[in-house]
């Protein structure tokens, strides 16, 4: 049974959330304050963050740079759930490695749908362990791991999955309505937006080997060495 946290300070919104995750089987807790969040940490790290931006003793955003800087909770997968609006709040979570973004007010199908499919995502059942390999890029899907040159690539889930996406059709051309339903699922509602600021964070956490992943005008990408 995958495990929720959800961190809320709005007691309804919360009980709500809560209710409906538990509702199609799936373990929740919930904290109300950020230093409650961090002690249960300690204890074990979810499935899943449920995260609200606006919280009263720290920054959403502040506890999503922490999640992410820390390898033992950079890999379980964020929402990001706010009553900001703007894109720009928007980006800023998407570009501190968020994987998905909900402004309120949502309804819980949609809640329970954009959950499943980042649950879905993240867990390879079954699956035979490959190790991918392009160039200086090296990916070895037992361990989740991306080397560049031999030097540890700490990406966010989404950004790994482009990754592997691009690197399982290197040399051919992946257009981005296939992007989005491989990696965000056919359920996904968000604004291209979002795929674009994934693939400019991708590129710069691969550094000089991020100038492989070339944007072919109106269609999609590739992964390629050639000019």
């Amino acid at each position: 049974m995958a495990l929720i946290y959800i961190v809320e300070d709005d007691k309804n919104i919360a009980e709500i959330e809560s209710f409906a995750l538990r509702n199609v089987g799936y373990d929740v807790e919930t904290f109300f304050r950020a230093r409650d969040f961090y002690r249960a940490l300690e204890r074990r790290v979810p499935d899943l963050f449920l995260l609200d931006i606006m919280l009263p003793d720290e920054d959403g955003l502040e506890i999503l740079r922490t999640l992410k800087a820390d390898p033992k909770t950079s890999y379980p997968p964020v929402i990001l759930v706010t009553a900001k609006t703007s894109e720009m709040d928007k980006v800023k979570g998407l570009d501190q490695g968020a994987d998905d973004y909900m402004t309120k007010p949502f309804g819980v199908m949609e809640l329970i749908s954009r959950v499943k499919a980042l649950l879905r995502r993240t867990k390879v059942i079954g699956a035979v362990p490959f190790v991918l390999a392009f160039e200086s890029i090296r990916m070895e899907e037992e361990k989740h791991l991306v080397t560049v040159d031999g030097k540890t690539c700490e990406l966010t889930y989404k950004e790994y999955e482009l990754l592997k996406l691009l690197m399982i059709n290197a040399g051919i051309v992946t257009s981005r309505e296939v992007v989005l339903e491989k990696i965000w699922g056919t359920d996904f509602e968000g604004e291209s937006r979002t795929l674009d600021v994934h693939m400019k964070s991708l590129r710069k956490k691969l550094g000089e080997a991020g100038s492989y992943i070339k944007t072919v005008r109106n269609v999609g990408y590739i992964l390629t060495r050639e000019d």
